[in-house]
């Protein structure tokens, strides 16, 4: 039998988004590619520490637990390959399965997705981000400086997800924006019985729903939806997820309420937003990143 990652949830994920290599990075923004590769492998040895989006993979990977290979986490980086040696050598020093990964010597990575049937890219590379939206797949840039995750659910998944131009289109969004509030509650009230379309994360809950159902005892998954939305608007919202047939743990329509506080009282592992400002606000209390969907980050 080939060796397949169908039916496999799978993760790609650059370097910096899965470990701490900012000091390292610096000299390579620095325009020494020379030094940067030398620095990695001095450090070959030196477990590199663990970085944003670290406490959800770690998660992802415990579905694995019991022998059945549900997840599939792979590193797809800029990096060198000399250098790609160091980031298996630290995964190993974290007990992380991690067997596969692309290492492009700074070309650009988001092509091999597609061969991967990638669930989800995460990458500190905003442009590799765009780059693989646009290529169809669930992509969001990983805020490197953001708060790291807690540890109060080591059994549990938390993610949460903004609505518009994540979970579901821009089109409500578009109405904000070009007719202001007043016609946004009066569109999305005329339209309630109407599902909004998919967004560019739907596939991504989508794949998160199939996970939890495919049944272990040791994991377990909890989403939230936080958005500006609030009533009437909140009607929309919940008629489309239940339309999709898939479920969230919690849903807080904020009505225009920082979200900060709000998502640190929910601890997610990792939390997507289209706007620039929600994530840089969510970012001062849990790990976040940015979604460039939508008319919100359009050029």
């Amino acid at each position: 039998m080939p060796v397949t990652l169908d039916n496999k949830f799978v993760v790609a994920i650059s370097s910096r988004a899965l470990f701490d290599l900012e000091e390292e990075n610096r000299v390579f923004e620095s325009g020494d590619h020379e030094g940067y590769m030398r620095l990695q492998l001095e450090r070959l040895d030196v477990p590199a520490r663990p970085g944003i989006a670290h406490a959800m993979v770690r998660k992802l990977l415990r579905f694995n637990e019991d022998g059945v290979q549900r997840v599939e986490v792979v590193i797809l980086s800029r990096n060198d390959p000399v250098s790609g040696m160091r980031i298996f050598q630290s995964g190993a020093a974290a007990e992380m399965q991690l067997q596969r990964g692309v290492f492009t010597q700074g070309r650009a990575p988001f092509g091999y997705l597609r061969p991967l049937n990638a669930d989800i890219f995460l990458s500190a590379n905003p442009h590799d981000v765009r780059e693989a939206l646009t290529a169809g797949f669930p992509a969001a840039h990983v805020m490197v400086e953001a708060v790291r995750a807690s540890d109060h659910y080591p059994d549990e998944l938390r993610i949460a997800f903004d609505g518009d131009a994540v979970l579901f289109s821009d089109e409500a969004e578009r109405v904000y924006q070009r007719d202001g509030l007043a016609a946004f509650q009066q569109h999305e009230s005329s339209k309630a019985d109407e599902p909004l379309s998919e967004g560019p994360f739907k596939p991504f809950l989508v794949a998160l729903h199939r996970l939890q159902q495919s049944g272990t005892s040791r994991m377990r998954i909890r989403t939230a939806l936080v958005t500006a939305r609030g009533a009437p608007a909140h009607k929309r919202a919940i008629r489309t997820l239940m339309k999709w047939n898939i479920k969230v743990d919690e849903a807080m329509f904020l009505a225009g309420l920082p979200k900060g506080e709000f998502l640190r009282e929910f601890e997610p592992d990792f939390f997507f937003d289209d706007q620039t400002g929600h994530v840089d606000a969510a970012a001062r209390h849990v790990p976040a990143g940015h979604v460039a969907s939508g008319i919100s980050n359009e050029r």
